[in-house]
């Protein structure tokens, strides 16, 4: 009796004891279980992050449309600030973590991110302000390297700066052109956001229009001028995977660097193309807009092609569309006959120092990017093939000579040639507009 009930007592233990490695069996089985499910998910986002990467480097396009406007890497993303590669990690939290603590790593936009205390040190202490933008002041910063760069601090207290930040972020992370402003990079601390830019001694295209304390623009320069813009829309029109719509064109946003070279600035109201038509809310310059645009608010690439000829006008002009600048057009365009008589509108300023054959050939372009009718206005390609044209003749021209510009007949015909929905190249939609927010 006494035996049974020892053996009995002895199966009881070595069932509980079975029972419990069992169990801790299980629950080491679910551990690692878990483990190598986080582990399998940790590889693949990082595999996810590395295409993602790979296909924003594919998609920048490599082209040459009309004459150099081929894309192309800056040199001025090159230097500021070495950046540093994330370190592997067995955890997904230590590598966010240690990420953030870098003063500069290479985002997955391949933008740099800046340290605070660094850009603070740059611009001593946020007190070398060299303007004022629509959303933000602007600092000049010297940076460790001996690189001169512009940093825009964003309002915290706006909505549109948040997008705009966002929006620069992540289209100038894909657009590179030596006609485009370039984003060198960004930082997001102590509660500011603040974009980095390559820094254009030269200041803005407005300012040499319309300050008289500065020498004024030649009319080559002007010329020039009109094409660097011209091959930086063209690009984001046609070049870029998928096309940019700028939405922000004006002269305050046509920046000049050390060699006078302009590039397309202030991206915050671009906006991707789609094709089937974009509504929104109305924002941008008076003076500028698209009249399209004001009564449908839908914008087009045709948006931004009107705000171009509006531009164009004003490197003529030298007059503030917001003071009457395209009344006084219309009013001119009344005394125009065959393409000829556009003299009267010209910036005195130039004192008669321009080619009248150019001037007429120009504006007669200008007038054709701000027809009312969006169908009938040039593509950017044409545009660029008519400047490209017009420069060749500037410097084909003898010392004695005139220019061998063509006549307002045959500008009149490589214009409406770009009414044929063929030589739109197969793109539908298209937009502009410019920069100040005005919500109606």
């Amino acid at each position: 009796m006494l035996d049974s009930s020892t053996t009995l007592k002895k199966m009881t233990d070595l069932s509980s004891g079975l029972i419990l490695g069992i169990s801790i069996g299980v629950v080491i089985g679910i551990f690692l279980a878990i483990l190598a499910l986080y582990c399998v998910r940790y590889q693949r986002k990082r595999a996810q992050i590395d295409n993602s990467s790979s296909r924003r480097s594919a998609t920048i396009p490599i082209r040459a449309n009309g004459i150099d406007t081929c894309t192309e890497l800056s040199d001025s993303t090159l230097g500021a600030e070495s950046p540093r590669r994330y370190r592997k990690s067995v955890s997904g939290m230590s590598l966010w973590l240690d990420g953030f603590k870098k003063s500069n790593v290479v985002s997955a936009s391949g933008i740099l991110e800046f340290a605070y205390r660094d850009l603070q040190k740059a611009t001593q202490n946020f007190t070398t302000l060299v303007g004022q933008g629509a959303f933000g002041p602007v600092y000049r910063a010297q940076m460790s390297t001996g690189e001169t760069v512009a940093v825009k601090v964003l309002a915290t207290d706006s909505k549109q700066g948040e997008r705009e930040f966002e929006t620069e972020v992540k289209l100038l992370g894909r657009l590179h052109h030596r006609n485009l402003l370039n984003l060198v990079g960004y930082c997001t601390e102590k509660g500011k956001n603040m974009l980095i830019y390559a820094y254009m001694s030269n200041g803005n295209l407005a300012s040499h229009l319309y300050n008289e304390k500065m020498e004024p623009l030649s009319w080559e320069r002007r010329v020039h001028t009109a094409l660097d813009v011209a091959r930086g829309l063209e690009y984001l029109h046609d070049g870029a995977v998928p096309p940019v719509i700028h939405r922000d064109i004006k002269s305050s946003n046509i920046l000049l660097d050390h060699s006078m070279k302009a590039r397309v600035a202030d991206f915050g109201l671009s906006k991707e193309e789609v094709l089937d038509g974009q509504a929104c809310n109305l924002k941008g310059t008076f003076g500028y807009l698209d009249p399209e645009y004001i009564s449908t608010r839908t914008f087009t690439k045709k948006s931004d092609v009107y705000s171009y000829g509006v531009l164009l006008f004003e490197l003529i002009a030298a007059r503030n569309p917001l003071q009457g600048l395209m009344e006084y057009v219309e009013l001119a365009a009344m005394n125009t006959e065959g393409g000829t008589g556009w003299e009267e509108i010209v910036d005195s300023r130039l004192d008669g120092k321009f080619d009248v054959l150019e001037l007429n050939e120009i504006a007669t372009l200008a007038y054709k990017c701000v027809n009312r009718i969006p169908k009938k206005r040039p593509s950017m390609r044409d545009i660029v093939q008519v400047l490209s044209r017009i420069l060749k003749s500037q410097h084909s021209k003898k010392p004695q000579g005139r220019t061998l510009s063509a006549t307002p007949e045959e500008v009149a015909i490589d214009v409406d040639q770009v009414e044929d929905p063929a030589s739109e190249n197969g793109h539908r939609r298209e937009d502009s507009i410019s920069s100040m927010d005005t919500d109606l």
